[in-house]
């Protein structure tokens, strides 16, 4: 843009994962124009994990609250005017939602990659980055509000603030446990099909537990996750410190901090160990890693998507629109113990914990 820039809104409502993946470059934006003025619009939960990101001003769009919600978002921006919109989702309630916002400019994805009529709700797009992980794919708004690739750099940083008593709150969780190496599982995904079975988490943490480590449990207070964390404490043979349904989205994000492990599905705390520099293994085999895998950490997933994709649909990746997904609800079973334990020793030896 040959104008200066002093105002951008980023609309990016969900979910976590995506969210922790936009923080880089919203801050990568922040460096290239120190001068402008965020403001994001975010879904209720994920307000939650960013609350008090260093100069955003987050407006909260509630979905719960069905129409109600975009009467409320036109109220919240009333006296808005933005020099740019960087419209980062292309999911159909995201594109309502743009005709909320009043910005000289608006983006969008490229033709490609935009579905659910985003290409219609924006007349300006992104360069495509074909074949991308989704962080990559956001870069690409970086770039065309001129940030550069220096700034931008090889390897995205995050700065995520956690509230001391959070910070205090973890260590303490850690201290009782009284080992200094710490394997968290965040074993529950959105959905079902995309966990490991529980038995097979039980086996990893009695192995991880006779390497020296200790292990807890994380997730949030669903019965799905309630369920799975139970299942898995009864296969255990060793003693887990559960911890699902007891933190709040700063609380974990400490507690990922200061593991010295990760073991998680294709799940938001996947993405959040990634943006406090936590290693994780990641077990993924509904869909690509390539695309939304743990980014720094994408050489420890163990995957069986790959294998799944040209069983079903007889192609491989390369052959297929990128990001289709696998079916089925017996997809994770082909990830193996074996698989994991061997992935658990590579991180432990590479990254010497």
């Amino acid at each position: 843009m040959s104008q200066p820039i002093t105002s951008i809104c980023i609309l990016r409502l969900s979910a976590i994962g995506d969210v922790c993946n936009a923080v880089s470059v919203v801050q990568s934006i922040q460096r290239q124009h120190p001068q402008a003025q965020i403001t994001w619009i975010i879904g209720k939960v994920e307000a939650r994990l960013l609350e008090a990101l260093p100069g955003v001003r987050f407006v909260v769009f509630d979905k719960k609250l069905g129409r109600a919600a975009y009467s409320q978002l036109k109220q919240d921006l009333k006296n808005d005017y933005f020099d740019v919109l960087l419209h980062m989702q292309v999911a159909f309630r995201a594109n309502v939602a743009s005709l909320c916002i009043k910005a000289r400019k608006k983006i969008g994805f490229d033709w490609h990659t935009a579905k659910e009529l985003h290409a219609l709700f924006m007349r300006h797009r992104i360069e495509p980055a074909p074949r991308s992980h989704v962080l990559d794919g956001f870069r690409q708004f970086a770039k065309a509000i001129g940030v550069s690739e220096q700034e931008l750099g090889k390897t995205p940083t995050w700065q995520l603030p956690i509230p001391e008593a959070d910070e205090l709150w973890a260590k303490q969780q850690l201290a009782a446990i009284g080992n200094s190496r710490v394997l968290i599982i965040s074993p529950a995904a959105s959905k079902a099909e995309r966990n490991w079975l529980p038995e097979r988490y039980a086996a990893l943490a009695d192995y991880a537990q006779s390497k020296g480590f200790a292990v807890i449990l994380s997730g949030g207070p669903t019965e799905l996750e309630r369920t799975l964390s139970q299942a898995i404490l009864a296969s255990a043979q060793h003693p887990i410190t559960d911890l699902t349904g007891k933190t709040n989205l700063k609380q974990l994000l400490a507690l990922l901090k200061h593991a010295s492990l990760v073991l998680a599905p294709d799940t938001g705390p996947t993405h959040m160990a990634v943006a406090v520099g936590t290693p994780v293994i990641g077990l993924y085999g509904h869909s690509n890693p390539d695309r939304t895998g743990p980014y720094l950490f994408r050489q420890y997933v163990v995957e069986v998507y790959h294998q799944s994709l040209l069983e079903q649909l007889g192609k491989t990746a390369a052959e297929l629109k990128w990001g289709a997904r696998v079916k089925g609800s017996d997809i994770m079973q082909k990830i193996s113990v074996e698989a994991v334990t061997a992935m658990f020793d590579k991180v432990v030896t590479e990254q010497q914990l």
